[in-house]
């Protein structure tokens, strides 16, 4: 299932990233879209609450008055409310899967992943909420099938459904019950969606801002278009016949029928409990690389590592013996083995006068200067023009098939492993013509930050940077993901042949290209 799960979401990312491109491709930003339509409900939902009456005969008529007299504003608050959080319950669904298929739920990843798992009941219970507020013959069925769920529960002493016999049997403080409900549920959900994100350093709350406007103007002329309408008052007295549910959130209501409710509480129960143990069953995942050692005798305490590690795995305290230094201090059970700490490490230089390259953090089985001697001996077969070095990451394209007598290739963790510096080595030492980054597509890496990173080091936003003095026509970025095989191959023909070109003297530069 995660197989085909993976394949179906590759061919999605590669669709939405041709229409929006990468930097506003919906799927690479479900989290911080699902906050978006958050606070589009919460302000839309303040604004409603304003004119709502809490009672059983005004609830209903509060709701048409604010949908039709005041159809060019309290109308399309109510569109909005309704449409953002079906908008974020498919977002957080499409979020559950997309890190599932991926593989981004185990290991260090375990805490938000299982403290995602009772916001989906949280979010539920929102949403639900809402539409019993509205009082229609929806509300009607739904409060009566909730209550006779409950009432399959054995720790029920009074009856729930006992509450809606016939009209005279509900009151009006039921409806004040619902609203606190309806306000304390959501206030808990946004709780926990920020402890969901806790253990994320720079984690991304929000989407880019056109994607944000585009998803804005969408929903407005939907709102405009097909505004969000009550069904037939409620009606104790009268049994619900025909009914129109939600597809979104009301599904389960349709299982209560068919198998009943305590059968539906065993298997939303035993769903719920399998994810949260998910992250611990077995599977066929490769061993987890052994977490960054830091050598305090060559860690300096700039830092670095520290603003670059997507999981806050690094910490910095008194150094062991350096007077007035730090040193930075891995937690085993935060780090991740994505290596990025170690591309950003200022004494990963191969320029460094030195019998044996050392940094001062490093990850085993792919320490620096093993990273060094696997590029020295790569290069040192090429042959010909248009010699070029390709550095790439686990979870990108597979570029397995793309060595040949002028092209070498290595795989690493994370692209971010390498140093700027390696690459000014390259260069500079004459081992290559050219030097090709390569890996998970643009907002989309799988450890959340290398590219963004890669990115910031070559155009001097972030340490360390690459060297002006690298020419730039000889460097290329490009972030094509698992599902960019061919556009990966193809990119490297044409590198290659542009470095021929500049190397017989038709071309003088060439813009480094970032995708």
């Amino acid at each position: 299932m995660k197989r085909a799960l993976k394949v179906v979401f590759n061919w999605l990312d590669s669709q939405f990233s041709r229409v929006f491109t990468p930097q506003w491709n919906p799927l690479y930003q479900l989290g911080g879209l699902s906050f978006l339509y958050y606070w589009i409900v919460a302000i839309t939902g303040v604004y409603l609450f304003v004119f709502f009456e809490t009672s059983i005969s005004g609830a209903w008529a509060s709701v048409e008055r604010i949908t039709h007299e005041q159809w060019y504003l309290g109308g399309v608050m109510r569109s909005f409310h309704r449409y953002a959080s079906a908008a974020m319950g498919i977002c957080v669904t499409l979020h559950l899967l997309r890190e599932f298929a991926l593989d981004r739920y185990s290991g260090v990843r375990w805490f938000s992943w299982v403290s995602g798992v009772p916001l989906l009941w949280l979010l539920f219970a929102s949403a639900i909420g809402g539409y019993w507020l509205v009082w229609d013959v929806q509300a009607q069925y739904i409060a009566i099938r909730t209550a006779e769920w409950f009432d399959s529960l054995p720790i029920m002493v009074d009856p729930m459904a006992s509450n809606f016999l016939n009209e005279a049997s509900l009151s009006d403080r039921f409806f004040s019950l619902l609203v606190f409900l309806h306000i304390g549920i959501p206030l808990a959900l946004l709780l926990g969606m920020f402890i969901h994100v806790k253990r994320i350093s720079n984690a991304r709350t929000d989407p880019a801002r056109g994607l944000a406007a585009g998803t804005l103007l969408a929903m407005l002329l939907v709102s405009l278009w097909r505004p969000a309408l009550s069904q037939a008052p409620a009606n104790l007295d009268q049994a619900v016949t025909s009914v129109g549910l939600d597809w979104i959130f009301l599904n389960p209501y349709l299982l209560i029928d068919d198998w009943g409710p305590a059968t539906l509480w065993f298997v939303l129960v035993s769903f719920s409990c399998l994810l949260t143990i998910l992250p611990w069953l077995p599977s066929r995942r490769a061993k987890q690389t052994p977490i960054a050692v830091v050598d305090p005798a060559n860690c300096n305490g700039c830092g670095w590592c520290l603003a670059d590690c997507p999981y806050e795995a690094v910490t910095m305290r008194v150094h062991e013996y350096k007077v007035g230094h730090q040193q930075s201090v891995v937690d085993p059970d935060l780090c991740i083995s994505c290596g990025i700490c170690a591309g950003a490490c200022p004494s990963s230089s191969p320029f460094r006068h030195v019998d044996e390259l050392e940094t001062g953090i490093s990850i085993p089985g792919f320490h620096i200067k093993e990273l060094l001697s696997l590029t020295e001996a790569s290069l040192a077969r090429l042959a010909g023009d248009g010699r070029l070095m390709v550095y790439g990451c686990d979870h990108g394209s597979d570029f397995s098939d793309t060595e040949s007598d002028s092209v070498a290739c290595i795989s690493m963790p994370c692209t971010a492993l390498v140093p700027p510096a390696f690459i000014d080595y390259v260069l500079r030492k004459d081992l290559a013509d050219g030097v090709l980054i390569t890996g998970c597509c643009e907002g989309d890496c799988h450890y959340r930050l290398g590219n963004t990173w890669m990115d910031q080091r070559f155009s001097g936003d972030r340490m360390p940077v690459l060297r002006t003095r690298v020419p730039r026509e000889r460097v290329r970025a490009r972030w094509l993901g698992t599902q960019g095989k061919r556009e990966l191959e193809q990119e490297i023909a044409d590198f290659q042949q542009q470095l021929r070109t500049a190397h017989d003297g038709d071309i003088n530069g060439i813009e480094v290209k970032h995708a």
